[in-house]
């Protein structure tokens, strides 16, 4: 991979999916298949090139999205592998942010499941063209039409199949291609062992599917046609489209995501992982196909933008991960020119200059060095002290903030306390180096109870960075119980004053203001205006105000939780020529605000979770008893064959141990799928529950 490949020739790509659909084996064959590897590993087994962490091992899923390259028809493919479960669905938020292209991986018998949904609604916000590879058509039960409905009933897609499977379950042999019309069996003849990527032979149609065959490349010729008026034409007078013509058409409908081809397999058997490499070379972008990437300028609203190919040095750092070989690694996406080792850069966000130590090409856990760095690349730095997550780094001669990345709040918290002396003196260490590298993960002290709080996505994230601290750090830390991040509101608007006055001799203290609340649509925020007129505080005054606003806001009025979706106006005070300050001003605004929510009906909001659970028709009563209990909302129940799929919002609080029950009341049939979905306002009866400390 030392030679570089021209930018058109260059694929930056993610697997993304719901966990267990099979991510990591499709990219375990890809990596096979290319050269790369020269034996498959195995998921089960822990023997994976991308899951290289002792928890990913242990656990058989993905937590941290890895990076890697590979050559495939004189292209070079930069991957990043991302985790389908959705306590790490950081992981995916800051992948998708660099990435070029998607390849959405979909189990066959389920069809579109809960975090595919939420990874799909991820790719749409950061505009990334996609392609699907149905996988597990050997499985029994395996449906692919099952699963092309789901994309357009739950993602809203337009799916279009560019191929059709030959044989189900376990007689699933090989692939109909429908835009050349030839069908291919996959034979094992190029070594590696049982799970190794299978051949494409080409043999004759199998009669039996001329008919489904001309079923579905209508569709797809009609879909294609559709999308280009000069195709639409030629259908319409029924000239031979040729497949060249398909292709090209489907490739512009594929990157304003007005198509999404989709392509089927089976990633442990390593049938169709060939075409699905073709398919991500003909379908989805090189970043010449991207729109330019846009920013502001520093220090002004000044909009700004970088082009892919040559121009100014422009990178996004995306992720920050502590090597214990290498130290302070930060991945990086490269937009525009070009940077080498000891390169000095300019770090916009922070306004600091930082030298580039060493490049490197990912490979998951290894690395190669390199001695250039250009447009298009997905690479490692070392050196950089003051680059973190959503930092850009440019060319001081023009400078530009990318956009950066945004992150969902944590959810669930935990105290975590030192077990021994010893270990209370690297905990902070720990902790910082684990935060710095998840933007999900939180770390306060609370001055209340004397304890360290740790917050983050959901119990298994904790779970995992708690075992990293006495695996990587060597920390030993207890746990205590977990504890729901619950935020504070108002209800109706109010308005209070704050006045801080001192007097001790000599110049005293005097800060006076007036503050109107007022309640704000959820997911608003906090936000604080200023109304003052006629000067009757000062300009100089109105920053340290805020200030305190916000400060007080950290802390609510019921539980002293963090205080969201409230409007804070300044309308008015007053000041004093020789005794206010800042401080004053600082102390004031603090007063006023926490009157105001007393006076605004202050109510407690509570995290609400989407849960999904798959169950046996026979157990479907014994899952909804169970969920009634946790003061759950049914949203739907889908039958499919003997299985109900049952979608309902459930408070975060009711659903700790909820694994261990569901498979108790299913004899371990059942599984679900949970995620953030909104904050509710609580009751008034579990309000008082929560902050009289009974739940």
């Amino acid at each position: 991979m030392s030679d570089k490949v021209p930018i058109a020739k260059m694929r930056n790509i993610g697997f993304i999916a719901h966990i267990d659909a099979g991510k990591t084996t499709v990219t375990e064959q890809v990596l096979f298949c290319t050269g790369r590897i020269y034996k498959v590993g195995g998921v089960d087994e822990g023997t994976t090139t991308m899951d290289w962490m002792v928890q990913e091992r242990e656990r058989g899923i993905t937590i941290t999205a890895a990076a890697t390259t590979c050559s495939w028809q004189d292209h070079q493919i930069n991957i990043i592998d991302t985790p389908g479960h959705v306590d790490f669905t950081a992981e995916v938020e800051r992948s998708l942010r660099v990435l070029d292209g998607g390849v959405v991986v979909l189990d066959a018998v389920a069809g579109v499941q809960p975090q595919s949904e939420t990874v799909w609604r991820q790719a749409n916000r950061y505009g990334v063209p996609r392609i699907c590879f149905v996988n597990k058509m050997d499985r029994p039960g395996a449906d692919f039409q099952h699963t092309l409905d789901t994309i357009a009933s739950r993602l809203k897609a337009n799916p279009v199949a560019v191929q059709i499977p030959i044989g189900v379950d376990a007689s699933f042999r090989g692939v109909v291609d429908l835009i050349d019309r030839k069908a291919f069996i996959f034979s094992n003849s190029n070594g590696g062992g049982g799970r190794a990527t299978q051949t494409p032979e080409e043999i004759p149609i199998p009669p039996e599917l001329d008919q489904q065959i001309r079923d579905y490349r209508d569709r797809l010729v009609t879909k294609i046609a559709e999308t280009d008026d000069a195709l639409l034409t030629k259908y319409l007078e029924e000239v031979e489209i040729t497949p060249e013509e398909l292709r090209s058409a489907l490739r512009r409908a594929t990157l304003k995501s007005t198509l999404v081809p989709i392509l089927c397999g089976s990633a442990r058997q390593g049938k169709g992982i060939q075409p699905l490499l073709d398919a991500v070379l003909a379908y989805l972008p090189s970043p010449l196909d991207v729109a330019a990437v846009t920013g502001v300028v520093p220090g002004s609203d000044e909009p700004g933008q970088r082009s892919p190919g040559e121009g100014p040095f422009t990178a996004l750092a995306f992720k920050v991960v502590t090597d214990p070989f290498s130290g302070r690694v930060v991945y990086l996406r490269v937009y525009s020119g070009e940077a080498s080792p000891g390169n000095i850069v300019y770090n916009a966000t922070k306004g600091k200059r930082e030298r580039m130590g060493r490049l490197l090409q990912m490979h998951a856990n290894r690395r190669e060095d390199l001695a250039l760095v250009s447009s298009g690349d997905i690479v490692a730095a070392v050196g950089l002290k003051d680059t973190f997550t959503g930092d850009t780094l440019c060319d001081s001669d023009a400078p530009i903030i990318l956009e950066t990345i945004q992150f969902p709040e944590p959810v669930i918290a935990v105290a975590v306390e030192p077990k021994t002396k010893s270990d209370q003196d690297k905990l902070g260490d720990a902790l910082t180096k684990l935060s710095d590298e998840d933007p999900t993960f939180r770390v306060r002290f609370d001055t209340e109870t004397g304890q360290t709080v740790i917050s983050g996505m959901g119990e298994l994230h904790l779970e995992v960075l708690v075992d990293r601290m006495l695996r990587e750090f060597g920390v030993a830390a207890t746990v205590g119980k977990p504890r729901v991040s619950y935020r504070e509101t108002i209800l109706r608007p109010a308005r209070a004053e704050g006045r801080f006055v001192r007097q001790t001799g000599g110049h005293g203290q005097y800060g006076h203001v007036w503050l109107e609340v007022e309640p704000l649509e959820r997911n608003a925020g906090i936000q604080f205006e200023n109304h003052v007129v006629g000067g009757t505080i000062p300009k100089e005054y109105i920053p340290a105000v805020h200030a305190g606003v916000k400060e007080a806001l950290e802390n609510g009025i019921l539980g002293s939780y963090p205080v969201v979706d409230m409007k804070v106006s300044l309308v008015d005070g007053s000041y004093h020529e020789v005794d206010s300050s800042e401080i004053a001003f600082k102390i004031a605004g603090s007063m006023a605000v926490k009157e105001a929510m007393r006076r605004g009906g202050p109510v407690l909001l509570e995290p609400i979770m989407e849960v999904e659970v798959v169950a046996p028709g026979e157990y479907l009563g014994e899952v909804l008893e169970d969920l009634n209990r946790r003061r759950a909302q049914i949203r739907n129940m889908e039958g499919l064959g003997d299985t109900q799929i049952v979608q309902a919002h459930v408070p975060l609080a009711q659903m700790f141990g909820y694994a261990t029950s569901l498979r108790s009341a299913t004899q371990g049939r059942a599984v679900h799928s949970m995620g953030f979905s909104h904050y509710q306002q609580v009751s008034s009866a579990e309000a008082e529950k929560v902050l009289s400390g009974v739940v």
